[in-house]
């Protein structure tokens, strides 16, 4: 799992690694993928299950990456909780993150009605 989430240079996560599995642990549902006994990709998310998920992590390796796996693990979750209402997620700002959230019908909140607010400490 380390690898996977150094691979994305997401040192935030991996400076405390026992967080992070705890984390991962009480997350609402953990989707993964694999390549023999290689972890290539993961999906997460929080929230009640009922009225809201929030995707939490998506992460596939580089090296396995524009061969379908992000998306099909996106699609297995929202597949899990197609009756929730909100299903809402933070991500970097940049044109290829749009265009494969946009592909499976997110809309930016810079784009609508909506507005996102976050706080980080």
């Amino acid at each position: 799992m380390k690898t996977l989430y150094n691979d994305a240079n997401w040192s935030a996560y991996t400076n405390d690694i026992v967080k992070l599995k705890e984390a991962i642990n009480c997350s609402l549902k953990v989707i993964t993928a694999w390549d023999h006994d290689k972890l290539v990709g993961l999906i997460r998310a929080v929230g009640d299950g009922k009225t809201i998920i929030y995707i939490q992590d998506i992460l596939v390796l580089k090296a396995y990456q524009n061969n379908g796996i992000g998306s099909h693990l996106l699609e297995l979750l929202l597949s899990r909780y197609k009756d929730v209402r909100q299903k809402v997620l933070l991500t970097n700002d940049a044109v290829d993150v749009r265009a494969f959230y946009q592909k499976h019908g997110f809309s930016s909140c810079d784009k609508g009605d909506l507005v996102s607010f976050a706080k980080f400490d």
